[in-house]
């Protein structure tokens, strides 16, 4: 080959590479600028699901205030024994609650879910108030939870009857007296005493035969009757109603207690004779403790979005128990994966492909969203890390944590705003919410509050405590107080028992 050939050949070559230079250039230019379209268009489809979801889990202080006037008027109707009522307003005939003065041994039955508490309590007086406590937690055995009424009971009566025979020097019964009992009864009720009651339908996992209509009061002494305990059930309570009881027992201010765990409800005292479906002999306290039963409140008001809609759609009792289902800690996490879920796939939140263990419904527990929520750290590792057991996506961007932390707060905020209407409505309801025209002082009005939900998620709990006050306004607030009553239904079971013991008028 010539020279010149061989020059031309090179230059040939040069600019054959310099175009393939310049054509793979472009062709990278060209996929990073439709990388980062589609990374913006990704963006920009996030920003849309996420502007949709606060407005409608939006809520604003006067719809608050509406469907707390809302929550009043289906607590009148109740009241009223309106049959279309979404308010049951179950009057629990407990008219005396604790003052402080009860005295003697007494003994709890807790009995709502797969295990049950006997406890006993010694109380002495004003004085020395809880001398002593002492409890025990029995597991069911799966297969009492659902076979016959007889097997469940007799179960329940040889554990307390083995409980009694540990009865320590500290419990003292006087001689010649019954050992009496507060049965804490967390199901579907008719209560027709504060000693009796018919069950209405089981729920939890219990399906037992030959209970449903029965009056479980006499199911229980039966039961007893065939272990030889000598032992005469003087209440039958419902959890939030025993929740009251206690709480009043510490302060006499209570006025209600609330529930905010796993599901939620609520009970107070009302005026014996603002209960127009009261037939009765009015009670001499003047006074009569209401079970709202507030888990089933429905309203237009509500700020139902698209994810509450299809949970509810989706459930063993759709369109039932609807509040319940956008405040408690059964629900919460569940809402905030249905969320999630529609992020990944409107705009690929997790990658291209939707993480299957995302579609599987409940698989994000309340536990875990605190969790996330709480996670202040820098990089939120929590978070990270909790995304990775729960949706199965190993690693998660600083902005995908950050996008799923806000879900949360969205999620928990309404929830938490929503429970404080609930409470706020109360307080109309018995004129404890502002402050006295007449010129006088508001009382001190105290809520007892308990729940795992309530306690342990702090950030929920302090948007109900704020929201509350900003309901009430400054001066009306300072005068209310919330209070976390741990655990006080079992023992509120026991102080009921004591506050309508046979012997109360003996004593």
């Amino acid at each position: 080959m010539g020279k010149a050939a061989a020059v031309g050949t090179a230059v040939v070559v040069c600019a054959a590479v310099g175009v393939a230079v310049v054509v793979a250039h472009r062709r990278r230019r060209r996929e990073a600028e439709l990388k980062g379209s589609a990374e913006a268009d990704r963006k920009r489809r996030a920003a849309a699901v996420i502007e949709e979801v606060e407005r409608s889990l939006s809520t604003p202080t006067a719809l608050l205030r509406s469907i707390a006037d809302a929550m009043v008027s289906e607590m009148e109707r109740g009241l009223r024994g309106d049959i279309h009522s979404q308010l049951k307003m179950l009057i629990s005939y407990v008219d005396n609650l604790p003052t402080g003065d009860e005295h003697g041994l007494y003994y709890a039955l807790d009995l709502g879910g797969t295990n049950f508490r006997v406890l006993r309590v010694q109380l002495g007086g004003r004085e020395k108030r809880v001398v002593k406590q002492q409890y025990e937690e029995v597991s069911i055995p799966p297969h009492l939870m659902v076979g016959s009424s007889m097997e469940l009971f007799d179960f329940i009566a040889a554990a307390l009857a083995k409980f009694v025979d540990t009865e320590g020097e500290d419990f003292h019964l006087p001689e010649g007296r019954q050992r009496e009992l507060g049965f804490t009864f967390s199901f579907p009720v008719n209560q027709t005493s504060i000693s009796s009651g018919t069950l209405i339908k089981w729920t939890k996992g219990f399906s037992v035969n030959g209970t449903v209509g029965a009056d479980v009061v006499s199911e229980l002494s039966k039961a007893m009757e065939r272990q030889g305990l000598d032992m005469k059930v003087t209440a039958l309570v419902n959890d939030t109603v025993g929740t009251l009881a206690g709480g009043r027992y510490l302060d006499n201010d209570v006025v209600a207690a609330v529930i905010l765990g796993t599901g939620t409800n609520a009970a107070y005292v009302e005026h014996a004779n603002a209960i127009p479906k009261w037939t009765g002999l009015l009670p001499k306290s003047g006074n009569m403790v209401i079970n709202t039963e507030w888990g089933s409140f429905k309203s237009d008001k509500l700020p139902l979005s698209e994810y509450d809609k299809a949970m509810d759609f989706e459930s063993l009792n759709p369109g039932e128990q609807i509040y319940e289902k956008m405040i408690s800690g059964m629900y919460l996490g569940e809402i905030v994966r249905r969320i999630l879920l529609k992020l990944a796939h409107d705009a690929s939140l997790f990658g291209d492909v939707v993480p299957s263990k995302l579609e599987q419904p409940f698989v994000l527990r309340t536990p875990d969203m605190s969790a996330m929520h709480h996670d202040s750290s820098h990089d939120l590792k929590i978070l990270g890390a909790k995304l990775k057991d729960i949706v199965g996506v190993a690693d998660t961007s600083l902005e995908v944590r950050y996008i799923t932390r806000h879900i949360c707060d969205l999620v928990a905020e309404r929830g938490a705003r929503l429970a404080a209407a609930g409470i706020y409505s109360i307080l109309k309801k018995i004129g404890r919410d502002k402050v006295p025209s007449n010129g006088s002082k508001m009382p001190r009005t105290v809520i007892a509050l308990d729940g795992g939900l309530y306690e342990h998620y702090k950030k929920f709990s302090s948007c109900v405590e704020t929201t509350l006050t900003d309901l009430l306004g400054e001066e009306a607030s300072s005068s209310v107080v919330a209070k976390l009553a741990n655990d006080g239904s079992g023992i509120g079971a026991a102080l009921l028992a004591a506050s309508h013991s046979q012997y109360a008028d003996v004593d």
